[in-house]
């Protein structure tokens, strides 16, 4: 898989690219990730990359020429499954996308910022818009690294367990059940009894029954399973 980032702020994705999971699937060739700096598609010589709205109002958006070039030299270059934009008002991501947009071979994210991007940006080139939650940040890069993450986990061969896949939250539209570790009683805590037990199968009733009783308590109801 290949994704580009295209981003007025590409240091503010740097470091968390080169850690952990991130970074390991990088070195293993699973995922190819690069970072666009929209400021060198610009032709001003103070490399602008955003201006005024019309029409008045506060804050500055982001102008259509440089994301524009630097879109559609990457599109020239190679085929696009998808041009998503991080966006307040987008699509509420879940593990659903996650899971399908981890079966795209080739992925670009547009990070807003400011008061967002010109309409036409949205309008001629993006093919998806993702909002990671109903509150506002400063711009798409932090919720880029969210999509970024919750995608290159599900590669074959990113995690050394590819059966603790199937068992992390929303993947059957539960939350996941409690863990445990060592040592099994800390500070007067103990681990559950039937987790001890070593009977796998009354183990795993118990966690079903923990996951839908987490899910009752925290969603309000059960998540609608696919």
């Amino acid at each position: 898989m290949r994704i580009d980032v295209v981003t007025g702020h590409p240091r503010l994705l740097a470091s968390p690219l080169q850690e952990s999971m991130l970074r390991r699937a990088q070195d293993m060739g699973l995922v190819e990730i690069i970072v666009h700096d929209l400021r060198e598609f610009t032709t001003d010589r103070h490399r602008t990359i955003d201006d005024t709205p019309y029409g008045g109002g506060a804050g500055m958006v982001l102008k259509p020429e440089p994301v524009f070039a630097c879109i559609e030299s990457l599109q020239g270059e190679r085929s696009y499954d998808e041009v998503i934009y991080l966006s307040a008002d987008g699509v509420p991501f879940a593990q659903r996308q996650a899971n399908e947009l981890s079966l795209k071979r080739n992925l670009i994210l547009l990070c807003g910022h400011y008061k967002g991007v010109d309409e036409r940006i949205r309008q001629a080139l993006v093919t998806r818009e993702i909002s990671i939650g109903e509150y506002v940040l400063t711009g798409g890069e932090l919720p880029a690294l969210v999509v970024i993450d919750a995608v290159v986990r599900l590669l074959p061969g990113v995690l050394h367990d590819g059966e603790s896949l199937l068992d992390d939250s929303f993947q059957d539209g539960l939350l996941g059940p409690p863990s445990y570790t060592r040592p099994a009683e800390f500070r007067g805590m103990r681990v559950p009894e039937v987790l001890l037990s070593g009977n796998h199968r009354e183990i795993a009733a118990w966690r079903r029954t923990e996951q839908e009783r987490r899910t009752a308590e925290r969603r309000g109801a059960m998540v609608q399973r696919d």
